[in-house]
């Protein structure tokens, strides 16, 4: 690991005790992870927007565990490509238990554990993070708490700054990454299936899963084999049918004693202009964030993992509806209070 301190054995390593001094043991203090390990100008792209430097790290870390007080992260999978000479990217999978025992975001604590994923990628190179792109399950949060994503997420466009949140394109800026993945067939293979279903082509779908597939989804949402994979997919192209499907970028990893890997970073990006996932056509324009990652078996895909800010899309369709609540609003965030 050139360049890289000498405690990380690789890069996996390295990610995951990250993410645990990060989010678990809160090291955001001077001379601590956060300065060692966070580029200065550090790009940070969410669904819900942009934000530069480690202080945008600290502002989201401090506002999920102002909620969520007893935040545990553990990382489950780490994909990753690269050199250390020219920089390293990785995928990585995080799971995450708490309780909301603690005022903030999600409104007034109703005291209930919750569980909820967040996928990211970063880019680092001489021990220091300056890209990163993470999709965190909110929908998996606000369903455990009793509360609406539709509501909450016009609720929360109140706070937000309207230049560089919700992110999108326009709001983008071109950081030290600009690879594009590897050539590893497993994300060939992945980002062909998605691309096709995504095309119209969801009969591919019993051919390319494993009859037993498990798939992990946005708002906490698992289901099974080729007919879920049909389902969540055809319902997010059914509410944007003319949006244009993108994949950004590709990777893929066969290991000793590990299932062949693969993950993609995609977005959709077009007019809510069909019935699905959002109810009515509305119109709006809207950029989809997504990440995924897939395992791999003799019998195709069985598992998978595909994630993208429902809340974060609600915003962008309240945003063009002229939906937007009052920071009044706040003191209607208990469960039971939301509707739709």
């Amino acid at each position: 690991m050139r360049g890289f301190d000498p405690e990380f054995k690789d890069f996996s390593d390295y990610l995951r005790k990250l993410a645990q001094r990060v989010w678990s043991r809160r090291g955001l203090g001077a001379g601590q992870s956060i300065e060692r390990c966070w580029h200065p100008g550090v790009i940070l792209r969410r669904p819900e927007g942009i934000g530069f430097g480690p202080e945008a790290l600290r502002t989201e870390v401090v506002e999920l565990v102002s909620a969520l007080p007893d935040l545990e992260a553990l990382t489950e999978e780490v994909v990753g490509t690269g050199t250390p000479r020219r920089g390293l990217l990785g995928a990585q999978r995080l799971h995450f238990t708490a309780s909301h025992a603690g005022d903030g975001i999600f409104g007034a604590p109703t005291g209930r554990p919750v569980r909820f994923r967040m996928l990211a990628e970063l880019h680092a190179k001489d021990n220091r993070v300056a890209d990163l792109w993470s999709v965190r399950d909110t929908g998996a949060l606000l369903n455990q708490m009793g509360l609406s994503v539709k509501d909450w997420a016009r609720w929360r466009l109140a706070g937000l700054e309207p230049d560089t949140q919700p992110f999108r394109p326009g709001v983008d800026v071109q950081g030290p990454y600009t690879g594009q993945g590897d050539q590893s067939r497993w994300g060939a293979g992945f980002a062909e299936l998605i691309e096709e279903m995504m095309g119209g082509g969801f009969s591919v779908a019993p051919s390319r899963y494993d009859p037993a597939a498990r798939l992990c989804l946005p708002g906490g949402e698992q289901v099974r084999g080729p007919e879920g994979a049909e389902r969540f997919w055809l319902g997010l192209r059914a509410a944007f049918p003319s949006a244009r499907f993108t994949i950004h970028h590709r990777i893929g990893a066969e290991d000793p004693k590990m299932p062949p890997r693969a993950a993609l970073r995609w977005s959709l990006d077009g007019r809510h202009d069909g019935w699905g996932r959002f109810g009515p056509p509305t119109g709006a324009q809207v950029h989809v964030m997504g990440l995924s990652q897939a395992e791999f078996g003799p019998r195709g895909l069985r598992r998978e993992w595909s994630l993208y800010d429902e809340a974060a899309v609600w915003m962008q369709i309240h945003l063009a509806t002229g939906q937007v609540a009052g920071r009044t609003a706040a003191a209607q965030l208990s469960p039971g209070a939301q509707s739709g």
